[in-house]
């Protein structure tokens, strides 16, 4: 493991530097740039953060699950569909613990969470800024871009239906950096397994994609919310003879269209239909891995989604690698507005 040397500075080191600029002997530069100009972060340093903070909220998550029964389990509103929109102990723990990484090592970057509450963040323990070997790997150091460009997309708990049932296969915490709007890093771990899903667009990642696809009659998967009314607008795409498979979660539904043993994957999914509205917080991650492998993830009339705005996405989406995404969205486009 590297450590982040320019942030960690040692004591001695430190004072020195401090003793330095007292003298008028030294002049320093802001942290990532000049002073009183552009902030530069590093994206490998981005990336290896994101991957600390969705481990750090699955530990926190899985925790609150073996603690015992009681999640502290309530309802915070309503979906567009009328399904209750659960809340958990796990939800807010993790969010606790991934926003405060983000707050206490980048203070000041926008971060966007899909649960917010009355306590405190915790800064009293940054990210040690270690960046694992795989990644010291696969990402060379250096490049940066500017503090203003980025928005970080965090979900604390992406299917807590499912993690309130016990389908726990289905649960994942998941971060997303977007940079002027376009999802570049993509972070996706399975508590309840331990693994981690991570990709930066351009650069690397650590999951790969199938060596083929069923694009003829391609297997869906879909909410497990509305199965049903996805099948109906499926057939008409593909024919009466396509695949459902229900599943919770958008971050594993992602994961089904990888490629990854069974045991850590149960589902294999051809493409990802969602026909009705969705957060960014639940697909953002998920966009940046796709990319990541030469994939998409678009709306049902095929635009790219625009992750610096508002947390949500009206136009539904279609996401694949491996197949040809414009044929795709000729067969969903319209779907959407067809319901």
């Amino acid at each position: 493991m590297a450590t982040l040397g320019r942030r960690l500075l040692r004591p001695a080191l430190a004072l020195l530097l401090l003793l330095l600029g007292a003298c008028g002997l030294l002049v320093l530069p802001s942290l990532f740039g000049e002073a009183g100009g552009d902030q530069r972060l590093d994206l490998r340093e981005l990336l290896a953060l994101s991957v600390a903070a969705a481990e750090a909220g699955g530990r926190r998550v899985r925790a609150v699950h073996e603690a015992g029964p009681d999640l502290q389990q309530r309802t915070k509103g309503k979906t567009q569909e009328g399904a209750a929109e659960l809340l958990t102990a796990g939800d807010l723990q993790s969010h606790r613990r991934m926003a405060s990484l983000w707050a206490s090592t980048f203070p000041g970057v926008r971060v966007i969470s899909e649960e917010h509450d009355e306590a405190a963040l915790d800064l009293s323990e940054p990210w040690d800024g270690k960046i694992p070997l795989e990644i010291q790997k696969l990402v060379p150091s250096g490049q940066t871009v500017s503090k203003d460009s980025v928005t970080v997309w965090i979900d604390p708990l992406d299917a807590t239906q499912e993690y309130t049932e016990g389908l726990l296969t289905y649960v994942t915490t998941m971060v997303c950096v977007a940079i002027d709007g376009k999802p570049v890093i993509g972070v996706i771990h399975k508590p309840f397994s331990g693994f981690t899903a991570w990709a930066l667009v351009g650069q690397g990642t650590n999951v790969s994609a199938r060596e083929s696809y069923n694009e003829r009659s391609p297997q869906l998967i879909v909410s497990r919310s509305h199965a049903g009314t996805v099948r109906t607008f499926s057939q008409k795409a593909f024919g009466t003879s396509v695949n459902i498979i229900p599943a919770g979660g958008a971050g594993y539904k992602v994961l089904s269209l990888l490629n990854l043993n069974k045991a850590e994957q149960p589902d294999q999914a051809d493409a990802y239909l969602h026909i009705t509205f969705i957060k960014k917080w639940d697909i953002c991650a998920g966009n940046a891995v796709l990319s990541a492998l030469g994939g998409h993830m678009t709306t049902l009339d095929g635009k790219d989604i625009d992750y610096r705005d508002s947390p949500g996405n009206k136009e539904g989406l279609i996401a694949s690698v491996g197949l040809d995404h414009l044929e795709l969205v000729k067969k969903v486009n319209g779907l959407g507005r067809a319901r």
